[in-house]
């Protein structure tokens, strides 16, 4: 994917200053807001960005809000009629329906979390409208969970304004069939296939940057398999100095996992912090045992332990001359990998890669355990089997989607 010059990026740490930024950019849009997420949440801090979306409605914008069917299945009532009152339009991808997730086609989720506002301005990155001191399944957190997303002008702002409008006209498609409505539906999947004539504006404020070489990642099942892959493969394989990688639900592919451990082996330091907490049973377990294999070649794993971590970030060479990091929705799972609809947003600029690699190194040294290889080795024998028993059930649940990995 090619990278270009002319972007403002904006690192955002968690939730609460990502909330305040879009609220901000919504309060001053003059013509539109398009917003995608996994999770909408309208718990704490994250109505704020619900009355963001309803008051932008109200002044006569045009608002769209996509949910993921697993993340959001439904809105509150409340808020269902509010946003209809105001004229937010907003739909939920691929509803689970009856069977829910028994159908194995239904895992193909819509992860990414993405807003465009006014054709301008542009968000992406891992932190879902979900207040950072509350879980869903945990309640009220003693530490607000650590994520990163960026704010972007530049070129990728329209790529990602294209492949939004493309979701939203053919999820509309898909709707009008289900209910027999063919000419609406067949008019949907055609718009979906055009540009959109989206009013550039330049109102929204955003802090002047330095100007870096950016680009939009994109992964789904049609034309865009493997692209997060191959960028981080390439990434590592062309590393001479550091790589720190951040990622709450760690399971990489044999080749992802052969490159870090070669990158180790020619002297690159590589360190990954990875999810220290008990989250869910699948994405805590079924990552370790490939742990072994990796601190034998000299890789190093922290875990973090101060809250949930939510990260999909990676940073390379922040000190040297090809600079190179990531910030998005993408975990190294299969999940992410070979089935949800995921977007990361490429920077290659030094002052960036050192922002973004002096917090993940200060998470390592002050939130995070280190896992030692002889200590993981003698690991009890009850939790290696619970290990093994999550690894193969992944193994199992790729086999049922036709996948290999």
């Amino acid at each position: 994917m090619p990278l270009h010059d002319g972007h403002q990026i904006r690192l955002i740490e968690g939730g609460q200053a990502y909330f305040d930024a879009l609220v901000s950019a919504i309060d001053q849009a003059s013509s539109q807001v398009h917003l995608e997420t996994y999770i909408f949440d309208f718990h704490a801090a994250t109505a704020r960005v619900a009355e963001a979306l309803e008051r932008a409605a109200w002044r006569g914008l045009r608002v769209w809000v996509v949910v993921d069917g697993v993340g959001t299945p439904r809105l509150p009532p409340e808020w269902q009629e509010r946003f209809s009152r105001a004229g937010v339009a907003w739909c939920v991808y691929s509803p689970l329906g009856t069977l829910g997730l028994l159908i194995p086609s239904r895992w193909r989720r819509l992860h990414r979390k993405l807003c465009v506002i006014d054709g301008d301005l542009a968000f992406c990155g891992g932190i879902n409208i979900l207040d950072d001191w509350y879980d869903p399944h945990h309640g009220t957190l003693a530490q607000p969970r650590l994520d990163f997303a960026v704010s972007a002008r530049g070129v990728l702002v329209q790529q990602m304004q294209e492949t939004m409008a493309q979701l939203w006209w053919r999820i509309q498609g898909v709707k009008h069939a289900k209910h027999q409505q063919f000419p609406e539906a067949l008019n949907s999947f055609r718009t979906g296939g055009v540009h959109l004539p989206w009013t550039q504006a330049q109102g929204v404020d955003m802090p002047t940057l330095s100007v870096a070489k950016a680009g939009l990642l994109l992964r789904d099942n049609v034309l865009n398999r493997g692209q997060i892959e191959r960028a981080y493969l390439k990434a590592i394989g062309a590393a001479r100095h550091d790589i720190v990688i951040a990622n709450a639900y760690f399971l990489p592919g044999r080749r992802v996992r052969q490159a870090l451990m070669h990158a180790a082996k020619r002297g690159v330091r590589v360190r990954l912090l990875l999810q220290g907490r008990y989250e869910y049973f699948m994405q805590y377990h079924a990552a370790r045992p490939v742990y072994g294999a990796l601190l034998r070649a000299g890789v190093e794993i922290h875990e973090y332990s101060a809250s949930f971590l939510h990260a999909k970030v990676a940073v390379m060479d922040p000190h040297h001359d090809r600079p190179w990091a990531t910030v998005g929705s993408s975990n190294l799972d299969p999940l992410s990998l070979l089935l949800a609809r995921e977007a990361n947003v490429v920077v290659a600029d030094k002052a960036f890669a050192q922002q973004l690699h002096q917090r993940l190194v200060l998470a390592i040294e002050q939130q995070s355990k280190p896992v030692e290889v002889q200590t993981f080795a003698q690991s009890p024998w009850h939790l290696r089997l619970r290990d093994l028993l999550a690894f193969a059930l992944m193994r199992l649940a790729l086999f049922l989607t036709g996948n290999r990995y």
